[in-house]
Formats: C-alpha cells, structure tokens, sequence
C-alpha cells in the first residue's frame, strides 16, 4: 500500500445556480455561457441540477405626493406603471426561457422574481435559495462609469457566500 491513497470524494448530486437575468444582451450571454459551461448535457441520471433564473424588478420611483405639474397621481397611472412591470418580467423570463430550451440538458428551472436595489436582492436570494453558484453577466462599464454607478456584480461577488462567475460579454463572439 506504499504510494496508495484511498480517497473517497463524495460530489453533491444536487445543484442549485441561480443565474440573474435583465433585459441585457449580457444577462442573456450568461446565461448560455452558464448552460454551456456549467450545466452539462452529460449528467449523470442520479443527480439533478435546478437552474433558479433571477429578475428583480426596480423599487418604484419616489415621488413627491404630486407630480411635476402638482397633480397627484391617480390610481391609473400607478396601475399602468405596475402592469408595465409585469410585463417586462414576462419579456425577460420568456427570453431566458427560449435560451435554455434551445439546449438539451435535464434540469430544472424555476423562476425568481424580487423587488428591489438589485444587488440587495440578488444577495438575499442566493442566500434564502441556498445556490452553490451564482451566475452573473457583466455590463463591461469601464473605471469612471463603475465608480460612479456602482456595479452590482462586484458587489455581489463580495456578499455571498456561493462562488460567483461573472462572464463578460464581447460583441464579436456573437458574429
């Protein structure tokens, strides 16, 4: 047994990779960059991968009790502003969905709408659905852009727990 090592690894059969969608090109190239990297058409049959796609939707705009012209807002346009929500949550999950159908993999996808600062809520969602892996594209904003706007990425691949990729997204890959 000299030079023998016995190692019994145990893999986890079950994953959890939440990926964050927007209504960005490099939400969506992370997502098939993550189907493709991450998620393998060739998984064993006894385990089981769940792909968690992420919205969150915007906190709604603060306004005074009046708008602008001193008017206050009526009932109609705060419906109208919700319904525009909805359907853009609708867009974006319907794009994400059209993305992983087009692969052959056997998984599960659910979907994960919160409300909120971006950052905040994709931080306690990783956390309350328990990923082992978040996946997140990037804007690509150069140095004064990111220092003055902040970037969620960063600041999520500070404050979960979960490993974080953030892929890139480089216009001439997709010609």
């Amino acid at each position: 047994m000299d030079g023998e090592v016995n190692m019994n690894i145990t893999m986890k059969k079950d994953k959890r990779i939440v990926v964050a969608v927007d209504e960005s090109e490099e939400s969506m190239h992370a997502l098939s960059w993550c189907l493709t990297h991450l998620i393998s058409a060739e998984q064993p049959s006894n385990s089981s991968t769940t792909l968690v796609l992420l919205y969150v939707k915007p906190p709604p705009p603060v306004f005074s009790f009046f708008d602008a012209a001193g008017y206050m807002f009526s009932s109609d346009v705060n419906a109208a502003l919700e319904k525009y929500g909805c359907d853009l949550v609708n867009s974006v999950m319907g794009r994400a969905e059209a993305i992983y159908r087009s692969f052959s993999t056997n998984m599960n996808v659910e979907r994960f709408v919160g409300k909120g600062e971006a950052k905040d809520v994709i931080c306690n969602a990783v956390e309350k659905l328990r990923a082992d892996t978040l996946v997140m594209g990037s804007h690509g904003y150069g140095f004064m852009k990111r220092a003055l706007l902040g970037s969620v990425s960063d600041y999520c691949s500070k404050h979960v727990r979960c490993p974080v990729v953030i892929v890139k997204h480089h216009p001439a890959e997709d010609n």
